[in-house]
This record gives structure tokens, sequence and C-alpha cells, in this order.
């Protein structure tokens, strides 16, 4: 590709590093445009939602014999509602002369609220602003404000709110919500507030602040559910139902859109049914049914009669397309969004659609079937249309949008090796996210600015950079990662690298202080995909665990696959960090790391699972082995990394002894998670499973003396098949203070929630369910579980990050413990292994890692079982002692 000048070029958003922003794109005019026509209904009183043709060729043909005011304004008003947005504000502009002329000031306030609408709709912002501020000082200053000119004020101010968050003023709109929620409330106006509030939602959705917006739309589902049906209580669901998408909750994002469709139906409100059925097919996108998606954005496009929701149904088609490398007909696409895109008057949803357009024009050629770089054609077309975008984000004093078009300038001189501009244009995008506290763009500028850094060779820059970064992504957990599940992995792939690229540099240089570091950025990405797997950043832990006050015999490694290079940091209790490396590139440690997964299958080759199960210990225990040694070290607590996860340490093997054979083995997902456990108590078990086949799982006879023996020397209450139950178990949960919780049952862990459960007679146990067991254990102050063991249980086929639904039933268990089979094996052997573990964990002189390495030896030595197939699938998750 050839250099391109700097004035003409601006660089798309690319999908994979800009999934979370392309995110909020695909609902960002439906955002929009929820925000302007609720408050406009608030405003406009009364007038049918749409006027068709006939309706405004009549009006226009009537308009010469209108002379009373208020059949003028009602006649903006259709103008308004057909999109004729030039007319009504020429009607309006001669209603408020007639209304100065007459001294009528609160009819003057009314009429300037309706023309900051229309301006705002032609791009005039200036005027649209000035507008409305007139109408807000004309309320304030009448004198004894009546229920009428209050309300007046609450509808100027929500259109301020809007106006503003254009701008990308969003904390001052969203505090201008505020005032109108409250300005409503003195007016008895209940739906007033409630759109105010719903549009302060959209508004921390607009800044990224999606768990914020969950919670306060979660508020008023209740309140928005007991209204009347009318078109506001539409615009309302359709809203919440956005947001609930965006925030990851699907199946309760459909059941609130349906809902909308259907009041609107009602109404015959073409804009409304056009608008939902867009956000349904969004939702249908999420869910990966393309042709479903595909289906409901047409019907949107046939039935709009607004080209924001044309425009963004069909940049959603294209993109699809793309996805599905249906080349002729994307092709086709391009002139009619071209045409439609043109209409938009300038606006920040106008620049989020060039963008999110230039982003699938370039994923179009770049996946056709030349898999060639842009074309110097469609490179000057796609500069040409963001340079537009960049000249409309001034023009409408926008520094968020511009902020962002400036990043991707940055980005396009990166790529062309023009790196020296790429620094000076990308320090500027996050010069103008810092003024206007944009974390995310600060994350994403000064990211990106680490890239660059990193390319130049100045390594100390790029670190200062990639600290900026991971310091604003720290800050913006509670939000950003709260998002969907699909934005979840495409944020994993968007920000992961910059955490990653940081912690290599950081490693470059063998200091305690690098290190130490190096171990903060991981646990934070663990920590983050944990609150990913949750879709909220609930497992705060201001109490990092020091290792010396815990375990002085036991060892803690770090492993991290970096892009070049295999990283472990280990640390011994009173020793300085150390870190040892294994140069191999991520796709060769992953291709090994799978084929060590597959060869604990039974008719894996023996010889060659030992020699790829001593390959990954020479990785990662090996190098260490001496000053384990020398430490004297009992147990190992694995922090683990990406695939090696879903593998059971125990399996390593030295070339004459399995790693189980010398250490006690733990995981854990982060040590901050789990500080130090509780005492050992006097084991009291409540233990539930099932042994007859239910809900088209097997039957699991070995469960009955699992339990049998599992509560023999143990005070235990047990709940076998038909008595156990979600209730049951919650009874049992809440009424009693079992250390231990034993559960023989059918179940999977996966990186999805809503394939994570735990068989019972009747039903499943989700996540969510098993978080609500445990709430009332929680509520009234129980000791926390010492132990929670899943034994039958899964990890789904397939996915790589299954374990995560392991450490969820953990975590909201609030047990320290967890054991748990990564695979389901015999239920025999699981009974035997069963036995010998609580055996040896009677033993007071056994930590509880300790006991189950002496439970796998036991089994080991049998020859039924002496494969690690059977052995080893069970793991230690948490607190080992």
């Amino acid at each position: 590709m050839k250099k391109i000048s700097r004035r003409k070029s601006y660089k798309y958003l690319n999908k994979k590093e800009f999934s979370s922003f392309l995110k909020i794109k695909i609902n960002t005019i439906g955002l929009f445009y929820i925000c302007f026509t609720l408050s406009l209904l608030l405003t406009i009183n009364n007038i049918p939602a749409v006027a068709n043709q006939s309706i405004i060729s009549d009006a226009n043909k009537e308009n010469q014999q209108l002379s009373n005011p208020s059949d003028l304004l009602q006649q903006g008003k259709k103008y308004y509602q057909a999109g004729q947005y030039t007319e009504s504000s020429r009607i309006w502009e001669n209603v408020l002369k007639i209304y100065q002329s007459k001294r009528e000031l609160i009819n003057q306030a009314q009429v300037l609220n309706y023309l900051a609408l229309a301006y705002k709709d032609l791009g005039k912002i200036p005027q649209a602003q000035t507008a409305i501020a007139e109408s807000i000082n004309i309320s304030k200053s009448l004198k004894n404000l009546d229920a009428k000119s209050t309300l007046l004020l609450a509808q100027a101010l929500n259109t301020q709110g809007m106006l503003q968050i254009l701008q990308g003023q969003t904390d001052t709109a969203i505090d201008t919500w505020k005032q109108a929620a409250k300005t409503y409330e003195r007016t008895g106006d209940k739906t007033g507030k409630l759109i105010s509030q719903i549009n302060q939602a959209q508004g921390l959705q607009a800044s990224g602040q999606y768990y914020r917006a969950k919670t306060l739309l979660e508020e008023l589902v209740k309140e928005l559910q007991n209204q009347p049906d009318n078109l506001l209580k539409a615009q309302g669901l359709r809203s919440l139902g956005i947001a609930m998408q965006t925030v990851g909750d699907l199946k309760q994002s459909k059941i609130i859109l349906d809902k909308s469709w259907e009041i609107s139906k009602q109404f015959n409100s073409l804009t409304d049914i056009s608008a939902v059925l867009f956000s349904i097919g969004n939702v249908a996108q999420d869910l990966q049914e393309d042709d479903i998606a595909w289906t409901y954005y047409q019907e949107a496009i046939k039935l709009s009669p607004e080209p924001q929701i044309k425009l963004e149904a069909q940049l959603n088609q294209l993109s699809l397309l793309v996805k599905l490398q249906n080349w002729e007909l994307a092709q086709t696409l391009i002139p009619e969004i071209e045409t439609n895109l043109a209409q938009l008057p300038p606006s920040r949803p106008a620049i989020y659609a060039k963008i999110n357009f230039t982003e699938s024009l370039i994923n179009l050629e770049a996946s056709g079937k030349s898999k060639k770089a842009v074309s110097d054609t469609n490179t000057i077309k796609i500069a040409q249309l963001l340079a537009t975008a960049i000249q409309q984000a001034k023009d409408i004093k926008d520094p968020r949008a511009e902020a962002y078009s400036i990043n991707q300038l940055g980005k396009l001189y990166q790529k062309n090796d023009q790196l020296a501009d790429a620094a000076m244009l990308t320090q500027q995008a996050l010069t103008i996210a810092q003024e206007i506290n944009a974390t995310d763009l600060v994350a994403r500028a000064a990211g990106q600015l680490g890239i660059v850094a990193q390319q130049q060779g100045d390594n100390n820059s790029a670190i200062a950079a990639y600290d900026i970064a991971f310091n604003n992504l720290q800050s913006l957990r509670s939000d950003l990662v709260a998002i969907n599940r699909d934005v979840q992995f495409n944020f994993k792939e968007t920000i992961e690298p910059i955490y990653r690229d940081y912690v290599s540099l950081l490693l470059q240089k063998d200091n305690q202080s690098n290190l130490k570091q190096a171990l903060q950025v991981m646990e934070a990405l663990q920590i983050a995909e944990l609150d990913n797997f949750f879709r909220d950043a609930c497992l705060d832990n201001n109490n990092p665990v020091v290792l010396e006050k815990i375990d002085l015999h036991a060892a803690v490694l770090y492993p991290i696959i970096l892009s070049d290079r295999l990283e472990v940091i280990l640390s011994v209790p009173n020793q300085p960090l150390r870190h040892y490396s294994t140069l191999l590139s991520k796709q060769q440690v992953e291709t090994t790391l799978k084929q060590l997964y597959s060869s604990l299958s039974p008719g894996y080759p023996n010889d060659e699972r030992l020699r790829v199960s001593q390959e990954v210990y020479n990785w990662l225990v090996a190098p260490a082995q001496a000053t384990l040694t020398k430490s004297n070290i009992k147990t190992l607590v694995f922090v683990p990394d990406s695939l090696l996860r879903n593998l059971p340490m125990g399996v390593l093997y030295d070339g004459k002894k399995y790693l189980i054979e010398n250490y006690s083995v733990a995981l854990s997902p982060g040590l901050k998670l789990f500080p130090q456990g509780l005492q050992r108590q006097k084991l009291s078990v409540l233990a539930a499973g099932l042994t007859e086949a239910r809900q088209g799982f097997n039957p699991l006879p070995g469960v009955t003396g699992e339990i049998k023996q599992v509560t023999t020397e143990a005070n235990s209450q047990v709940l076998l098949d038909n008595n156990f139950t979600r209730d049951t178990l919650k009874a049992a949960i809440a009424n009693k203070s079992f250390p231990i919780v034993h559960l023989a049952t059918h179940g999977q862990f996966s990186s999805n929630p809503e394939e994570t459960f735990l068989l019972t007679w009747g039903d499943r146990i989700s996540i969510q369910d098993f978080d609500n067991l445990f709430k009332n254990r929680r509520q009234k102050n129980l000791e926390p579980i010492e132990l929670l063991v899943m034994s039958a249980c899964q990890t789904a086929v397939g996915d790589n990050r299954a374990t995560l639904g392991l450490a969820g039933f953990a975590l909201r268990s609030g047990a320290k413990s967890t054991i748990a089979s990564l695979w389901s094996v015999s239920d025999e052997s699981t009974s035997s292994l069963m036995k010998e573990f609580y055996a040896e964990l009677s033993n007071p002189k056994l930590n509880k890692a300790e006991a189950l390495q002496q439970a796998q030896i036991k089994i080991m030595a049998n020859p039924l079982y002496k494969h690690p197939y059977f052995w080893s699938s069970f793991v230690l998750v948490g607190n080992w002692l």
C-alpha cells in the first residue's frame, strides 16, 4: 500500500481491536433515536407517531390557509414526524414570531423546545443549543411555575440532555436528565420521570458504563411494566431491551423487545415497529442466528420511515454478508448504504455510521478471494469518508468522536510503518481523551501508543504507555467487562494483547519491581475473565494473599503464554521472585497443550503421552526443581493461563514420576480471590446425589457407595435421588452450617454460564441458582464452606475456557476450596477415589491438597486405574490448606 497523505487518510475501526465500541455502534443510532423519540413524545403529545404521505401532501396544500398558531404548531409536528425537518422548523420559526409578538412566554418556551429538536435533526447544533437554552431560561424566569410551565421545563431539560450527549458531553447530559427526572416528579408525571431515568441509563451506556446502566434499568423494569400500554411504554421497553442485550442478558432482552413490538403494533406505529425489529435482529445476531437476524433487518428496512434505522439495518446486513463471505450481494448493498449515509445530518450517530461502513468495506476487501490488502482506490474512498467524519465531529464539537477518528489515523500510519506520524497522532488522540475524561478512549489510545513505541524500539516509552492503558482499564473494570458474552470474547481479544504486551516488556528486565508488576497485570487478567463470565465485577478482594503467611512449604507458579515465548514466574516463600522462559511461539505452545489433553484418553499411545507430558514439565517445573527441593516445597500452586486451565497439572512427568507423586497440587484463578482458609473443623457433610438416569443422563450406580463412604464417619445429611432437588438443597444449606458440601451428580462446566449446570432429580442448578442457594447462608452469617466437592461433572467438550464454570460454582458458593473433575470418568473409580480422599482428609496432619494427593497415588496403584484418565481428572481449586 502506498503511503497516504496525513490530511486525507483516516483509518477505519478494526473490528477486533474496537469490537466493544462497534457493539455500541450496532445500537448507536437506535440508542440516540430512542432518547430523541422518547423525549419527543413527551414534548409533542397526542399526535400520531407516523404521518403517511397523503396526510403530508394534504397538509402541505392546507398550509397556506393556516393562520392560527396552534394549527401551525400541529402542522409542524406532522412534518417533523414525517422526517421533513426543514419544513417543520420553518413553520415553528413562524409560530415563534407570533408568540413573541403576543409575549406569550409559556408558548414560546414550548415552540423553542420543538425548534431545538428540528435543528438537532438538521445538524444545526449551535442553533439547537441556543433554542433550548432560551426555552429553559424562559421557564425559569416565570415567577410562579404552575404545572404546565414546570412540565415544559422538564421537557426542555430532557431535550438539552440529548443535545449534550450528541456533543460528547455525556456526564453533563446525565446530570441534566437527573434534573429533568426531579422536575417531572414535581409535576406528578411518572412517565416523564421514567423516560428521563431511561435516558440516564442510555447515557451511562454511551459512556461505556454498562454495569451501572443495567443496574439502573433493572430498577425501572417493574415500574415500566406497570405503566399502561402506549408508545412511551413501547419505546421505554425497547430502550430497556437494548440495554439488556448490551450487558449480555439476551433472553430477557428478547422478552422485553417482543413486548415492545406487541405494543407498537397495537398503535400501528411503523417507526416504532421497525426500530424494535431492528433491535430484535441485533439479538438474533448475538445468538449467531444470522438468517433470522437478516430477516428482521430486512423487515425493519421495509417498514421504517426513518433513514437512521434503514441505514443502521443495512450496515448490519453488510456486516453479516462480509461474515458469510457473500461478496456479490454485499457489493449490491454498498451503493444503497452510500445513498442513505449521505442523507444523515452531522451528528454522532452519523459519524459512527461512517466508521462502521468503512470498517465493513475494509473487511469486505480483506476477506475477498484475493486476500489482498486494501487497494489504493478504496483507501482513498475510506479516507474521504473518515475525513468527513472527523470534520463533522469538529463541527458539532464532539471531541469523543474526534478522538476516535484521530486514533484511527494514527493506526493507519502505524500500518504503513510511518511510526513517527503514528506516534504523534495517537498522542493527540490520547490528549483529547484525557481532556474529556474518556477513560475507555484513554486506554485504547495509550495501548496503541505502546504498540507504536514498541515498534520503534523505545521500550521505556512503551512500558509507560501500557501502564496508562492498564490503569485506565482497571478503572473501567466494573463497566466494560460487564457487557455481553460475544463482546467479552471480543473484548478479551481486544484488550488482552495490551496486558500481554505490557507483561512481555516488563519481563525483559529481570528486576523485582517489574516481576511484581507483571504478576499484578496477570492477576488482573484472571479476575477480568471471571468478571466476564459472571457479567459483573463482584470479585473484589482488597486483601491480597501473602504466601509466607499461608504456607511456608508451598510455591506458586504463574505460567504466562506470550506471542513469542512461554514465561513462568516463580514465587517461593522468603525468596525474591524469579522467572524463566521457553522460546516457543504461542501456536507451538497451544498445539502441545492440546496434544497433552488428548493424550489423557485411554486409547492414546502411552509412550507418546509420557513424552508430551515430560515436555510440558520441562517448560513449567524443571527450571525450578533445584529451588523447590532446596526450599523443602511440598505443594505447588498453579495460576494457569489460557489452555493450561483445562489440564490437570498432576500428570506432568519428570521422566520417572508424575508430578503428583512428588508434590500435592492446587489450582487457583488468582491468589487475590482466595485468602487464607479456615481452621480445620470436625467433618460435617451435606451429601446430595443421583443414582438413577434423569433428564437424558446415564445412571450413576456408584454414587450410593460414594455417599455412604463420605458420610460414614461424619455428622451428615443426605439428599439422594428424588430427595435431591433445588429446593431441598437450598433448605439444607440455609438451615445448617456444613463445612463440606458433596454433590455427586452429572454436571457441566462451560465458559458460557447458560451451559454451566448441576443436575438434580427434576431440574438443573445454574450458576445464578447456585448464587441464590447460598445467599441465605451468607445473610445468616453462617460459616463459609470449607470444601465443595462436585463429582461426576465434566468440562464442556472443545471449550478452552470451560474451567471458568468450575471456578464460577466455587466462587458463587463461597467455598474456600473446590474439588471437581475435568472430565467424567467411571463412577466406580470416582467412588474409590472419594473413599480414599475422605479417609485421608480425616487425618488432621494432612491438608486438603495432600489428602487428594494421597488418594490419587493410592488409586494409581490399582492396575485397573493406573492410567491418568482415571485418577488425574479431579483437581483442587482454591485454598489448599
